[in-house]
C-alpha cells in the first residue's frame, strides 16, 4: 500500500455550498476524501483540490466507512438511497440534509433494512466557518455509529449528541431555528415601534442587546415550572400581565404598528385567567398549547 492509501477514508455526497465546504475540510484535514454529486462538474471541481471523484453514488459510498449526504433535501436523499441500495451494507450514513423528525427515523429504518447504520445531523452555521467552533452540529441516530464517525465529525466543528431517536437532532435543529425565527419577527416589529415613535434604532438596538442577558435565567426557570407543572408568577401574575398588554396593543395600534402577535398573546392570557389562573405566570401558558 501506498502512504496515501493510510489515509482515513470519507464520502461526501452533495456538492453544493455546503457539501463542498465539508468535503474541502477533510482534505484539508488530510482525509482521502471521495466525492459525488448528481451534477458532476460540480464534483470535478473538488477534483483539483485532490478529491476522488465517483462515478455513481454506490461506487462513492463503498469507496469508504462513512459518508455524509448533504443535498438539497430529504426528497434528495431518498433518491440517492434508493440509487445506492445494498452498497450501503456494512456503512456508516451521517445525513447532515434540513429535513423533519419523521423523515429522519425513516432514513433509519431504511438504513437499517438495508444492513447500514444511520446518524442524522443538523449543522447550524455557515459554509465559510465549516472546521471551526462557529459551526455548531447536532446528532441522534444509532449510538454505536456515532461514537465510531465522532472523530471525524469533530474535524467540521462542535458536535452535539441527542440520543439514538434518530428524529432528536432534528427536533434540536427546527426547535433552535423557529425560535430564532420567533425572536426576530418580534424584533422587527418593536423596531417598526420604535421608529414611528421617531427614536434611533442603533440605540435601542444596543440597549436591547444589554436587556436579552436577563433572559437566560427566566428560561430556565419556565422550563423547570413546566416540566414539574408548579407555575409561580414569574413576570407577574396574570391577572397584572393583562392589562399591560392592553397597554402594548393600544400602543402599537395608535402607531399603526401590526399588534396581531400582541393579541395572540393577550388572548391566551384571558384564557387562562378564565380558567382561574390569573395568579400564575406567563409560563402556565403553556398548558393551552400542549398538543
Amino acid at each position: 500500500m501506498t502512504e496515501l492509501d493510510h489515509r482515513p477514508a470519507i464520502t461526501v455526497i452533495g456538492m453544493g455550498n455546503m457539501g463542498s465546504a465539508l468535503a474541502r475540510a477533510y482534505l484539508e484535514r488530510g482525509y482521502r476524501t471521495t466525492v459525488w454529486n448528481r451534477t458532476a462538474d460540480k464534483a470535478e471541481t473538488l477534483a483539483d483540490a485532490g478529491a476522488m471523484v465517483a462515478s455513481t453514488a454506490a461506487k462513492a459510498v463503498t469507496a469508504s466507512p462513512m459518508t455524509i449526504l448533504s443535498l438539497l433535501d430529504n426528497t434528495a436523499v431518498e433518491d440517492v438511497l434508493d440509487s445506492v441500495g445494498e452498497a450501503a451494507a456494512g456503512r456508516i450514513l451521517v445525513s447532515l440534509t434540513s429535513g423533519s423528525p419523521a423523515q429522519a427515523r425513516a432514513n433509519d429504518a431504511w438504513a437499517a433494512g438495508h444492513g447500514a447504520a444511520y446518524v442524522d445531523g443538523k449543522v447550524m452555521g455557515d459554509p465559510p466557518d465549516v472546521g471551526t467552533p462557529r459551526i455548531s452540529l447536532a446528532f441522534s441516530g444509532n449510538r454505536e455509529a456515532y461514537e465510531t464517525a465522532r472523530p471525524a465529525l469533530q474535524e467540521l466543528g462542535s458536535v452535539l449528541y441527542h440520543g439514538p431517536d434518530a428524529g432528536y437532532a432534528a427536533v434540536e435543529f427546527n426547535a433552535q431555528v423557529a425560535m430564532g425565527y420567533e425572536f426576530l419577527i418580534g424584533y422587527l416589529h418593536t423596531l417598526s415601534l420604535v421608529e414611528a415613535e421617531g427614536m434611533d434604532l442603533e440605540a435601542f438596538t444596543e440597549r436591547l442587546a444589554g436587556s436579552l442577558n436577563g433572559y437566560a435565567g427566566l428560561l430556565q426557570l419556565m422550563a423547570g415550572a413546566i416540566k414539574d407543572g408548579t407555575y409561580g408568577p414569574d413576570l407577574g401574575d396574570l391577572d397584572v400581565q393583562a392589562a399591560l398588554m392592553d397597554d402594548l396593543i393600544g400602543h402599537r395600534e395608535s402607531t399603526g404598528v401590526e399588534a396581531v402577535r400582541m393579541r395572540e398573546v393577550k388572548a391566551l392570557m384571558d384564557r387562562r385567567i378564565a380558567q382561574g389562573h390569573g395568579d400564575q405566570g406567563f409560563s402556565s401558558m403553556y398548558e393551552l398549547l400542549r398538543p
